[in-house]
């Protein structure tokens, strides 16, 4: 007699449990060890196992459905699992990060960079210009009604054009996913309309100061930034195939990722951009040999070994940024400027900066023109055994070398026999975003936060101020990688260097800031340094000025403004690429292009107008032009063998300290 098919719905509850505890025991004991031990590891104490999620069911009937493969129910009580780990995990970091921050006084206002007042200001012009709200909103509805018309004829099966692209060079919407999934396709564009609406709407306000205005569009362009749909786990097509295809596993790493940044930044989020542990300073980074041949508390000079039999007479001395640490000129052996200075038959110097601390918080602008620029040409004279030095000044290195220039023309000093400045800038009235990190308010809270630092500005704080001019690029990019796929950033040599940021001192700080961002004194001629008014009208010094057409740090148009300050020859050129690829482009490389124009016009489009574009690097024009003022050959100079004796070898020791 064949069994009745009734089951009592308690009944049919206890055996859909007791099928389900069985399976997740099976899920555990199939688990790998390694990841039983990550689970373990990512919380503490151990997550509690999820349980497994109920099976569909037909509720008409009651009946339990079946129509889960017991792969898929695996693979279903896996996600259930990692989903709980990722949570548990973020979770505990979060929390940790706020006992590490509970004790820390706010060094912060809320609005340190002023903008709710200037966005209330643009805000108001728009209320005062109805026609024009109301001509923006018409436009607004036009595109999403284009967008759905468009969309509708696709679902048809039509061939259609998009509404709206990502602009060139955009690379959030890389996957194909993006274009060729349907509700993808929508959320992209939806998202492009509309942040290119409010961008536009921003921008194109009228009656407002210029920086307020900028400082609205900043904010607005990193806002819709922020809230691009890549950003999103659920709604970025590549992070969710990689959750799905790895059972969760992407998430959990991706938490684990995000308690490492949290950990690593003391309770503040620090992306990680690359791989720290495959680089190491002197290693396989900074690697051209030399030596420490001088130090005072500010700076070491380094000088590099020579790879030709014969030299230029004249030595380079090179400043770099102190906002940055000079390996940038020694990544790796293929891309080394310094390298290939030295194969150029060049003696080649570099002022290593200190990393500062607290004890020289209050060093000044004038100590580093002295004990900077002056002591060290002073001793680069006094090892080449000559009486001119060629000099390289790059980013705020070049600022410094620019008011050296002015102060030793008011002085009659002529050791400087020409000088080349790498992305630097002297007037600072078209100096880009970094402006709006200028205003008082912010200087304010900026000058709380070096006192509560002991008199210095953390490495970190400076990353994250030029990490948000390209924020699409060095943080969402990273934020995408690392916490929603769950990958590790690869290893980067240049990645590795922007993070190793060096401290600001307070005094020496905030005095820049003002000085050329907020009053532009050097380009006004306002600027006193050591007792003398600074005029670059005065230098006669031959001048190579080097920009670059992408630069969003030191742009084009205001270093061009800078070079036709001085009295003296001047050659501009302008490369390809942005701040550092712009100027550390190695002609084997064969990459980018750079424009040359005799001509020093009004402005930077005219010159540009009559520039003549050649392609790849800039550094063999610009030998030529070095070598033109470097005088004779005479014999290669050893570095060991000089009256200044070695103190160690290169890179040195104040490149290695860590902020």
């Amino acid at each position: 007699m064949a069994k009745s098919s009734t089951v009592t719905p308690g009944a049919d509850r206890k055996k859909r449990a007791t099928k389900a505890k069985k399976a997740g025991d099976k899920s555990a004991k199939a688990a790998p060890a390694s990841r039983v031990e990550a689970a373990k590891a990512a919380t503490a104490p151990e997550a509690p196992r999820a349980a497994p999620p109920p099976r569909p069911s037909f509720p008409s009937s009651g009946v339990s459905a079946d129509f889960l493969s017991p792969a898929q129910r695996e693979s279903m009580e896996q996600l259930s699992l990692n989903l709980a780990r990722a949570a548990m995990t973020a979770q505990g970091a979060i929390a940790e990060a706020a006992l590490r921050q509970a004790d820390r006084p706010a060094a912060l206002t809320p609005d340190p960079f002023h903008v709710a007042p200037a966005l209330s200001e643009v805000m108001a012009r728009l209320a005062a210009q109805p026609d024009r709200l109301m001509r923006a909103q018409a436009d607004l509805f036009t595109r999403y009604m284009d967008l759905w018309k468009v969309s509708a004829q696709r679902a048809g099966g039509e061939q259609t054009r998009e509404v709206a692209r990502p602009e060139r060079g955009d690379k959030r919407f890389t996957d194909p996913e993006w274009s060729t999934n349907p509700v993808f396709d929508v959320i992209k564009q939806s998202y492009l309309i509309t942040s290119e609406w409010l961008n536009e709407l921003v921008g194109g306000v009228d009656g407002v100061e210029p920086i307020t205005k900028r400082r609205v569009e900043f904010f607005t362009k990193m806002l819709t930034d922020a809230i691009s749909p890549s950003n999103f786990l659920m709604s970025n097509p590549a992070a969710l195939r990689e959750a799905i295809e790895s059972n969760g596993e992407s998430i959990v790493k991706g938490m684990q990722n995000f308690a490492a940044d949290l950990a690593r930044g003391g309770g503040q989020l620090s992306i990680s951009q690359t791989d720290f542990t495959q680089f190491k300073v002197g290693e396989n980074v900074a690697t051209a040999p030399g030596k420490v041949i001088f130090q005072n508390e500010l700076i070491q000079i380094l000088q590099f070994t020579p790879t030709t039999e014969t030299v230029c007479e004249t030595p380079l001395l090179i400043f770099p940024p102190w906002i940055n640490k000079f390996y940038i000129l020694d990544l790796r052996p293929e891309n080394s400027m310094i390298r290939w200075l030295t194969s150029q038959g060049i003696t080649v110097f570099v002022t290593s900066w200190v990393n500062p601390d607290g004890a020289l918080a209050d060093r000044t602008f004038e100590d580093y023109l002295k004990e900077g620029i002056y002591a060290a040409t002073d001793a680069v004279l006094k090892q080449a055994g000559v009486k001119k030095v060629n000099t390289v000044g790059y980013c705020i290195g070049g600022t410094l070398l620019s008011c050296a220039l002015a102060h030793m023309a008011a002085r009659g000093d002529e050791r400087i026999e020409s000088s080349t400045f790498f992305a630097a800038q002297q007037d600072f009235s078209e100096a880009g975003d970094l402006l709006l990190f200028t205003n008082e308010e912010w200087l304010g809270e900026l000058e709380k936060k070096m006192d509560a630092g002991g008199g210095v500005l953390s490495g970190q704080t400076m990353a994250d101020t030029f990490n948000a001019l390209r924020s699409n690029d060095l943080i969402w990019s990273f934020f995408v990688n690392n916490y929603l796929m769950g990958k590790e950033p690869r290893p980067f040599d240049l990645l590795f260097w922007n993070a190793d940021q060096t401290r600001m001192p307070r005094t020496l700080h905030l005095s820049y800031l003002r000085k050329f961002y907020g009053q532009n004194a050097l380009a006004k001629g306002e600027l006193v340094l050591d007792n003398v008014r600074l005029d670059l009208g005065k230098v006669k010094t031959p001048i190579y000025v080097q920009s670059s057409k992408e630069d969003h740090i030191a742009p084009y148009r205001s270093v061009y403004k800078g070079a036709r300050l001085f009295g003296g020859p001047v050659t501009f050129m302008m490369a390809g690429s942005g701040h550092i690829a712009g100027v550390i482009n190695h002609p084997d490389a064969k990459k980018y292009q750079h424009w040359t124009n005799d001509k020093l016009p009004a402005t930077a489009e005219e010159w540009m107008a009559g520039a003549e574009e050649h392609p790849g690097s800039w550094w063999p024009e610009w030998m030529v032009w070095l070598k033109a003022r470097s005088g004779k050959q005479v014999p290669a100079r050893d570095p060991t063998k000089g009256p200044l004796k070695p103190l160690e070898d290169a890179p040195g020791s104040y490149v290695k300290v860590k902020s």
